[in-house]
């Protein structure tokens, strides 16, 4: 069955396996098409009738209905087990609430769908609390790698069901998206728990380019895939990291107004393909902040292999002092980093090369898949977006309270670029002033 079936094109093609003297009792026993649009169930009919199936039995087994709001009563009298195929609408409840258009489906999330972000998730939990055995699902590739629009649907979802398998695509699939999607293949569990889920993926990159990969989802960590990397900033996390604080904001500014100049750009004004240059007058503990913290965060890929994501610094690449935020914030400006306590330039040289060579191995050794997608483009390299959370989250394993012989390691590691020898060296050091014991660092090499 498809209840979301469009035209039809993920089941039809089955008839064509079927010999045509037996393709009639085939599709009025075994298949059954439904959706909500008019126009769509009288192109299924009329594919139907493609295929031999004479109109008065394609109606019976093709039909409008909203299949969102409930589960067909008509399927669940059948004597045979329910195998769903299908390609569900999806639009997020967040674009849903803001556009008037779509408002109609806000009360698809009310009372027990309360806190599911997309209505692909209404339509897989409406399976699941009806029993369905066997799913195969096209939907976004969030289902597997989001954080927030995604945490609590896959703890639920994932109590009742085990991922088979699952086909991922980095390429542009559908013309009137640019979602990326995933083709998951979804069994029922004999019983609910909440084990880590061990699976293949297979996914389908850019150049024609296949990567088989393993999966073990935690349910510590929501499940996600490409979590190793919040597993590993969670415990490798130093005592009493360095506290991040994001953007230079105007409320900052006027609230600390003095005789100082600092030259900054302002990335809510971008003009000819450059941030504006400004000249800000602040007082002398503002000046201070400023001009000792050097660096910022790039959040998105450019595309280019020298320009990913990471910490750069301001002075480098944009010839100032600081950079401003006048107006509303956005998260893929570039973004000024405040540190507390200030560090020296030479540690924040250390910090900056430390940070982008863990994060270029997680990247590699997790194919990226921690980062979020940002958009499709014709770069050579799937682009991704940082986050501010991860940013801090890895901030957070830099070990500030080292020793001299401890810190010369360090340099000496990052200088020659040996992140798993790095990692060895945060374990150690964990142990060392912590007396925290962390086993099988090898999990992490």
């Amino acid at each position: 069955m498809d209840l979301y079936c469009g035209e039809g094109n993920l089941i039809f093609p089955i008839l064509e396996k079927i010999p045509i003297a037996e393709r009639l009792d085939f599709f009025k026993e075994h298949i059954y098409l439904s959706d909500i649009q008019q126009q769509m169930i009288q192109k299924c009919i009329k594919k139907a009738q493609s295929y031999k199936i004479p109109v008065e039995i394609a109606e019976e087994n093709i039909v409008r209905r909203d299949n969102l709001d409930s589960f067909p009563k008509k399927l669940k009298k059948t004597h045979y087990p329910l195998y769903h195929i299908t390609n569900p609408p999806y639009l997020y409840l967040g674009y849903i609430r803001k556009h008037e258009e779509t408002k109609t489906h806000l009360k698809y999330f009310e009372n027990e769908n309360e806190g599911y972000q997309d209505l692909y998730q209404i339509a897989m939990i409406n399976d699941l609390r009806n029993r369905l055995k066997n799913l195969i699902y096209i939907i976004p590739s969030n289902f597997i790698f989001g954080a927030s629009v995604s945490n609590k649907f896959r703890m639920d979802f994932l109590k009742y069901y085990n991922i088979v398998k699952m086909l991922i695509f980095e390429t542009q699939i559908f013309d009137f998206t640019g979602t990326n999607i995933c083709i998951g293949f979804f069994q029922r569990k004999k019983s609910q728990n909440a084990n880590p889920q061990k699976f293949t993926g297979i996914k389908f990159k850019k150049n024609n380019k296949i990567l088989e990969r393993k999966y073990n989802l935690s349910p510590e960590f929501k499940y996600r895939g490409g979590a190793e990397f919040d597993e590993f900033a969670k415990k490798f996390k130093v005592f009493n990291p360095l506290v991040v604080k994001y953007y230079l904001r105007h409320k900052e500014v006027e609230g600390n107004k003095g005789e100082n100049e600092i030259e900054v750009i302002d990335t809510n004004e971008y003009v000819s393909n450059t941030y504006k240059r400004k000249v800000l007058k602040v007082n002398n503990y503002l000046k201070e902040q400023v001009k000792s913290n050097l660096l910022y965060i790039r959040t998105v890929d450019t595309g280019s292999l020298d320009r990913r994501v990471g910490l750069n610094f301001i002075k480098e690449d944009f010839n100032v002092d600081g950079i401003y935020v006048s107006k509303a914030t956005y998260r893929t400006s570039p973004i000024q980093i405040f540190l507390t306590p200030i560090i020296s330039s030479q540690d924040q040289v250390l910090l900056k090369n430390y940070f982008n060579l863990m994060l270029e191995y997680f990247r590699k050794k997790l194919d990226s898949e921690f980062l979020t997608t940002y958009k499709y483009s014709n770069a050579e390299y799937t682009r991704k977006y940082l986050g501010l959370t991860q940013v801090r989250e890895l901030i957070e394993t830099y070990p500030i309270n080292y020793k001299k012989d401890d810190r010369e390691k360090l340099i000496e590691l990052i200088k020659s670029k040996q992140p798993k020898k790095v990692i060895k060296l945060l374990g150690n050091l964990k142990k060392k002033y912590q007396k925290n014991s962390l086993n099988k660092i090898e999990d992490w090499l």
